[in-house]
């Protein structure tokens, strides 16, 4: 750990080149009072030297004070939530000068040595000053610097340290707190959860299960960390540098507090020779762009327990970093959440509640375009950070998210009811009017990849009331679609793979276990514009309609009055062409691999074998697809990216 502290009480250290101070333990923190002495910072000299600072609205002068060694009393002890580098010192004091407005107050003394480290104390300090037209909120969602420790006369003429002084706020980082075994209700102690407190988040209740109580907690602590980060943000400054070590819990006024501004950027280039407008826009968007993703791996790392892991955190960030979508980011760590918790992972939960929003809102802070980010004012207005008791008009984006995210959740379920068949049905029919991409040139950019089938809308056949010979399961269908380049026209590989077991004919109730194999299906397709029909008077020469359930459903679900006579769809034309093969584990006679390929393709959808029988695509995004077949049915697929294809 990068840290100094004293050791021992008989051998307090002390900042170098600064006077020895007497030693006794730290007080306990106490609410500071601001005040303002004129000072502030010089961004060449070893020392900031004193100087009148710019009023702002009321705010006063900057509030720089220069310190002597004798203000403090050093404590022998540093908590360990204090974060430092290899050329930084920290020691905990406490301010004695009675004069002080911070007397009797804890405080941190950062002693800075390399010169890269006195740049970033310096520029806490320039940041102070550039601030100090908004103290409160300074105060409020920010890491307070005090000031600084005037050298001593006999190192002003070398190259003294910069000792910094900054406010103390609290034992523990947000890391160290999530790290407790019982971090939840000791983090509603610190914050002290009442009805007035949950009521900044839209609630109105505290308490109640687990779930309740953490998704409560992470709404108020990401609502501070963004309002910190937009206030910079709003000043022109990117932080650039926020962890979970760097985030601090303030137990006196309950606010987040984001880390020193030693690192903070402007948006705006110093540089002469870039100053263009249309440079300075970029390097905004791009500095923006890179805060809102490391509140993204905040807010990961807070709701989903197992990314504090680091093993678990490097696939994470090594999942991202390899251009995959952060919308598939569930079904990539589906299997990780759920592998110590067979009775319900909570930040799954958490992220599934309210039709997927926490999925949403993690994909729009981690987003691979910079472009597409979601801004600190969106995500205050996102859904998952609001209460129950605010209301929130989604956008379409964000209803389209939920209706996905609502369809996969019950496929994910066994399908028993015909209610339930109806209720999937509808949603995936809604999903279809929702298109987000229909032109043929959004299908080619998105339909490259691999896609897993979660559901079919036509007739299911299992083994629960046949007795086949052989017992086979059926593990996972895949459809996966490439480019060939070499080809004039889009001419996309279409591949069809269906994974199954053959189980033990005995036990198969009970012994899931057995000779895996696969069936492929190789073919090659083009895309083109097409289109399907919602009214039954203008099906003629068409294949396939919308059901009347859509139709009389309608209205409830969107603000347009009535449906449009037709939608734009991707027609997809198998070739003739077809390539089947099926490989299995063990050695098969002729008709064992025969009775074999009749089983799988009676519990498969037809159109998953005969691919000729896939008619068109009527929804994708870069997360979920729906094709439909020659007869009606609708495939639901969603885009593979476990583990073992990354």
């Amino acid at each position: 750990m990068p840290l100094a502290a004293a050791v021992a009480a008989a051998a307090c250290p002390t900042p170098i080149g600064l006077p020895r101070p007497s030693c006794r333990a730290s007080a306990q923190p106490r609410r500071c009072c601001r005040f303002r002495l004129e000072a502030s910072s010089s961004a060449s000299a070893p020392a900031p030297a004193p100087a009148t600072a710019d009023q702002g609205g009321g705010a006063g002068p900057c509030p720089v004070v220069r310190f002597d060694m004798a203000d403090f009393t050093i404590a022998d002890r540093v908590s360990v939530g204090l974060h430092g580098r290899s050329d930084e010192m920290i020691f905990e004091a406490t301010v004695r000068d009675p004069s002080s407005d911070l007397y009797g107050s804890t405080v941190v003394l950062r002693q800075l040595t390399s010169s890269q480290a006195k740049r970033r104390g310096r520029r806490a300090l320039e940041v102070l000053k550039k601030l100090a037209r908004r103290q409160m909120m300074y105060h409020s969602y920010a890491m307070q610097v005090h000031g600084y420790v005037n050298p001593s006369k006999a190192m002003e003429e070398v190259d003294a340290p910069l000792v910094l002084v900054h406010g103390y706020h609290g034992s523990y980082s947000l890391r160290h707190w999530l790290q407790l075994s019982d971090w939840l209700p000791t983090l509603e102690a610190t914050l002290a959860l009442d009805e007035e407190q949950v009521r900044r988040v839209g609630d109105d209740s505290i308490g109640g299960p687990a779930v309740t109580r953490q998704l409560r907690l992470i709404r108020i602590l990401m609502r501070d960390l963004l309002i910190g980060v937009n206030y910079l943000h709003s000043h022109g400054m990117a932080h650039t540098e926020l962890r979970l070590e760097n985030v601090h819990v303030s137990p006196v006024d309950k606010h987040v507090k984001v880390g020193i501004l030693g690192n903070a950027v402007d948006f705006h280039d110093s540089d002469p020779s870039n100053s263009a407008v249309a440079s300075n826009n970029e390097r905004r968007k791009m500095m923006i762009a890179f805060d809102m993703r490391c509140v993204g791996f905040i807010m990961a790392k807070m709701v989903l327990r197992e990314l504090m892991d680091s093993s678990t955190f490097l696939k994470f960030k090594s999942f991202l970093n390899k251009g995959n979508d952060p919308s598939c980011l569930r079904e990539f760590l589906l299997p990780i959440l759920s592998q110590n918790s067979p009775s319900g992972n909570i930040g799954l939960q958490m992220l599934d509640r309210n039709w997927g929003a926490g999925w949403n809102l993690l994909a729009l802070l981690l987003a691979t375009k910079s472009d597409k980010r979601i801004s600190c004012i969106d995500a205050l207005r996102h859904p998952f950070l609001c209460g129950p008791k605010w209301r929130i008009s989604p956008t379409v984006n964000v209803v389209r998210w939920g209706l996905g995210s609502t369809a996969v959740r019950l496929a994910e379920d066994y399908i028993y009811g015909h209610h339930q068949r109806r209720r999937l049905a509808y949603f995936i029919e809604l999903m279809e009017v929702l298109n987000p991409n229909p032109r043929t040139e959004n299908w080619l950019h998105l339909l490259p990849g691999r896609w897993c089938l979660l559901y079919c809308t036509g007739r299911h056949i299992g083994l629960t009331l046949r007795q086949p010979t052989p017992r086979v399961l059926i593990t996972d269908a895949f459809l996966t679609f490439a480019e060939t380049p070499e080809s004039v026209n889009p001419v996309l590989s279409l591949t069809s793979e269906v994974g199954f077991k053959i189980m033990p004919e005995s036990d198969w109730p009970h012994d899931k276990s057995g000779t895996e194999g696969i069936l492929s299906i190789t073919t090659s397709a083009r895309i083109t514009l097409g289109s399907i029909y919602t009214n039954a008077d203008d099906i003629e020469g068409s294949k396939i309609t919308s059901s009347s359930y859509l139709r009389s459903k309608w209205g409830k679900a969107s603000n347009i009055k009535q449906l449009p006579a037709s939608l734009p769809t991707a027609s997809i034309n198998v070739d003739e062409d077809v390539d089947v093969s099926m490989s299995c584990g063990s050695t098969l006679n002729v008709n064992s691999a025969w009775k074999v390929l009749q089983e799988v393709r009676t519990q498969t959808p037809p159109e998953m074998f005969d691919l000729s029988k896939i008619v068109c695509g009527t929804y994708i995004d870069s997360r979920l697809m729906i094709l439909r077949g020659v007869n009606g049915s609708a495939l639901l697929f969603i885009r593979s990216n476990r583990m073992s294809d990354s």
